[in-house]
Order: C-alpha cells, then sequence, then structure tokens
C-alpha cells in the first residue's frame, strides 16, 4: 500500500478498537495484508481502511468472513456492532415532505442499503439545491405526500421492500414445491423463472424484477431445508445465480451498496458450491460494480483477483481482463487500458468453444463498448462516441434497457466532443429509455450530461433535454 498504518488508540471510539483488533489479529495470525487480501477477497485498500479506522465494514457478511479468516471468534462481530450502534445517528436521512434535512455530502453518501420502514423506502435521482444530481432513500408515504417528477412516480410503480435474510414467503414456498408436477423437483422451474426475469430486465429494467429475485432467494433456501444430495447442490447454486442476479438489479437502479451487499452474499455462497467458473464469475462482477463506481483503486484488484481464480486462457479470464482494461482508463493509464482490450479482442475466436455458461455474451460488440468507455474515460471522446452509436446500431431485439446506456453514454461523449447538439437530442432518446425501465445507470449518466452541457443551456436543444431531465427528478426544498 505503500501508507503507514495509524497509531490507535483503542479506547478513542468503537471503530477504533474495531481495526486497532483486526490488525492485531491479523498480525498475530501471520498475515500480511496483501496476503489477507487474497485469502478473504477484500481489496488491501477496503482492509487497510479498516484497520486504519478510516471506515468500518458495511456489512455483517464482511466482518464474518474476516472473523473467520483471523480466527477472531466472534470479537470483530462484536466490535463492528457496537459501531452500527454509534454510526446509526450519522446514517440517518430525514424527510419532509420533499424537504431532504441533510448536505450535498450526507446525501451523497446516503446508504439505500438501511432497514425500510413501514413506509418502504424508495430509491429515487434528486437534485440538490446546488444542482448536483445524487440518489437518495425517500419513504413512499413521504413522496406522495410532496408530489413528484415522473422519474421518482415511476420509481414508486416499481420499487420494492427489502426481503429480510430470515424471511420466508410461505406462499410462494408452496408453489416452488407444487413444481415437481413439471419436473420431479422445483430445480428447473426455478432456473426457467430466472431466465424469464433476465428477459424481463432486459426489456423492461430491474424495478420489475428485484422483488421476484429477492422472494425466489427465499424460496430456494426455504427448499434447501428438505432438499437432499444433487437437488441441494444445485439449489445452492441457483440461490448463488439468484443472488448475483439481485446484485445485478440493484446496480442497475443505481443502488451500489446494495448491489455490493448481494454480489458479496454470491460470492460466499459460490465457495459453498465449488464451482470455480461460478466464483471466478463473481469476482468479475466485483470489478465491474466497482468500475460502475469509479473505484480507481479496487476495479483492477479485483479484476486480476478474477483473473487467478479463472481457468487459464478461459472465458471468463477475459471478462475479467475487460474489466481490468477500463480500470486502467480510469486511472489515466492509456497503454496498459489498450494492451488489455486488445488481448481481450484476440482470445475471441479462441473462446468461442468454451463450455462454461458464464460470460457467454462477451463478444466483438461487448469488448468495443468496453473500449468506448476506456476510451471516453481518457478523454479521447470522439472516438468513443462513434464507437457506441455503432454498438447501437447492431443491438438485439429487446435489449431495451441496453439501448438506453449505450445512448447516454453516446451523449457524454459528444458533450466532450463538443457537439451540444447531438449530445443533447441522443440524451432525450436515453431519457425516454430511462422512464421506461427506471435504470439508475442510464439517469446516472445522463446526469453527467446535463452538467456537461451547462455552459451550452442557451441552445434550444440543450435547454429541451435539461428541461425534460430535470422534471424526472426530486428536488431538494
Amino acid at each position: 500500500m505503500g501508507q503507514k498504518p495509524n497509531v490507535l488508540t483503542p479506547e478513542a471510539s468503537p471503530l477504533d478498537r474495531f481495526g486497532y483488533h483486526v490488525r492485531d489479529l491479523r498480525e498475530r495470525r501471520g498475515y500480511s495484508l496483501r496476503r489477507l487480501a487474497e485469502v478473504t477477497f477484500f481489496s488491501t485498500s477496503k482492509l487497510w481502511k479498516w484497520e486504519n479506522a478510516r471506515r468500518a465494514p458495511k456489512y455483517r457478511s464482511e466482518v464474518e468472513v474476516l472473523d473467520r479468516v483471523l480466527d477472531g471468534q466472534g470479537l470483530l462481530i462484536e466490535l463492528w456492532e457496537r459501531i452500527g450502534t454509534d454510526d446509526s445517528r450519522q446514517n440517518h436521512v430525514s424527510v419532509s415532505g420533499l424537504h431532504v434535512s441533510e448536505s450535498s455530502l450526507g446525501l451523497a453518501t446516503a446508504l439505500s442499503g438501511q432497514a425500510t420502514s413501514d413506509d418502504e423506502g424508495i430509491f429515487v435521482p434528486a437534485r440538490l439545491r446546488d444542482g448536483t444530481v445524487v440518489f437518495v432513500a425517500l419513504g413512499r408515504r413521504a413522496l406522495l405526500r410532496g408530489g413528484v417528477g415522473i422519474g421518482a412516480a415511476a420509481a414508486i410503480s416499481t420499487a420494492t421492500p427489502a426481503v429480510a435474510d430470515t424471511g420466508v414467503v410461505p406462499g410462494l414456498v408452496r408453489r416452488a414445491r407444487s413444481a415437481a408436477a413439471y419436473g420431479g423437483t422445483p430445480v428447473e422451474h426455478l432456473r426457467r423463472t430466472r431466465r424469464l426475469l433476465i428477459d424481463s430486465d432486459n426489456l423492461l429494467g430491474p424495478g420489475q424484477a428485484i422483488k421476484a429475485t429477492r422472494e425466489y432467494i427465499e424460496v430456494i433456501k426455504e427448499l434447501r431445508r428438505e432438499a437432499t444430495g444433487t437437488d441441494r447442490q444445485a439449489l445452492m447454486e441457483l440461490q448463488t445465480q439468484y443472488a448475483e442476479f439481485a446484485s445485478w438489479l440493484h446496480q442497475d437502479l443505481g443502488d451500489f451498496n446494495q448491489a455490493e451487499y448481494w454480489l458479496d452474499r454470491a460470492l460466499q455462497w459460490s465457495y459453498s458450491v465449488g464451482d470455480g467458473d461460478l466464483t471466478s464469475y463473481v469476482m468479475a462482477r466485483k470489478a465491474q460494480l466497482a468500475g460502475e463506481t469509479r473505484d480507481l483503486v479496487d476495479v483492477v484488484d479485483l479484476a486480476e483477483a478474477a483473473q487467478r481464480l479463472a481457468r487459464p486462457r478461459s472465458r471468463l479470464a477475459a471478462v475479467a481482463r475487460t474489466y481490468e482494461s477500463y480500470g486502467h482508463a480510469l486511472r489515466g493509464e492509456a497503454a496498459d487500458s489498450e494492451r488489455a482490450i486488445e488481448d481481450v479482442r484476440n482470445s475471441l475466436d479462441r473462446i468461442a468453444g468454451d463450455a462454461s455458461p458464464w460470460g457467454v455474451w462477451l463478444n466483438e460488440q461487448y469488448v468495443e463498448v468496453h473500449r468506448a468507455q476506456g476510451l471516453e474515460a481518457l478523454g479521447k471522446h470522439d472516438q468513443a462516441a462513434e464507437i457506441f452509436m455503432a454498438a447501437i446500431k447492431t443491438l438485439p431485439d429487446g435489449y431495451h434497457r441496453d439501448r438506453g446506456v449505450y445512448l447516454a453514454r453516446a451523449a457524454v461523449a459528444h458533450a466532450g466532443a463538443r457537439a451540444p447538439e447531438q449530445a443533447a437530442v441522443v440524451g432525450l432518446q436515453a431519457l425516454t429509455v430511462a422512464e421506461d425501465t427506471g435504470s439508475g445507470r442510464i439517469i446516472q449518466e445522463l446526469a453527467r450530461l446535463d452538467k456537461a452541457l451547462l455552459s451550452w443551456q442557451r441552445l434550444p436543444e440543450v435547454n429541451e433535454f435539461r428541461t425534460n431531465f430535470d422534471a424526472v427528478l426530486v428536488h431538494e426544498s
């Protein structure tokens, strides 16, 4: 890491006490920070921040892994729970009608993963008084009282309450068991259901699929209680796949904290399955998520970890290398980014016969889109816009949401290339898809576009885009 550890005084705060004991246990067990990262599959930067009281783990599952590896016998879990008690007041977002009482910084870092109230928290895009667009968790009733824009209204119609890890949905369990009428066990029925949910996500966006996906995870957990042999193993694999899909749905909504939570669960469960390809795929997805949040450290580290887990010269190794390319671009490492993407392009023919079911969408078009992302991050906006627009023309029918993502990214690239009218026209098309699907990824790109077009706001096309975009946002009072 190249950074000196903090001198911690355990009595200073629960966070300091937690970090002190993490470091103490690591050193007593003989782990270097890098080795602990390899064993736990957490990044070295994340572990360093935990040890040095810069940040607390977000999820209990992370602490459980750390405690198990370091043989803490529950100590780290107990210390982490005390941090949660002390920090709970800091993470509270107060809502009265549409007034949000936190600062811009507080809102930008607000966690949507907090427990929902009877109101059912909804994750919506909001414009702050300083013009910044962020995603915030607001109460459904508060939104209905205050009146909302088009985008928030769409969120109300599609958002779903969280399903607790211990929750069981008896009606769904009974229906899943009845699937035996279609072939002996519920497993194939659940597989078909997942494929249908994936198709629905491609066409309608994530909001419609999240509730069913999370409920089916609980169904599978319940079915595993009575399953034996190969059925039990197949159900565990399905549970992992559903968790990864739940992460993707939250990621597309723009809810990155829940996306990270479900990927962490998927990674943990994948080890129970014993499928190396599945574990490698989930790790690659963690790299993709880190890229989407523009984490300049984790994206490359996680991508490299996924490649170490993958079979050499396999499709999954190429998938991870693709995400590594974008990570290098985010860091400004143009040569490393181009080298990585060229490696993937050169491997496409070789991996075509890979029998793994994971990453089957890795084709020339997918690689080109990620190349365009890298070029845009490196400031090569003209090239990026051209590649995005070409990719849009070749998208298969039914990929409505993905078309919107590409349109939004193309619009940002057009703005970077100082073509504001074209950027605004393409941005309006992307906004239509965002309203259809509730995709937070599209909204986030359009927020970047809105900011980039500010200096051209007097142009009619730009004014039209910015007016329509503003209408889909909740506003800070």
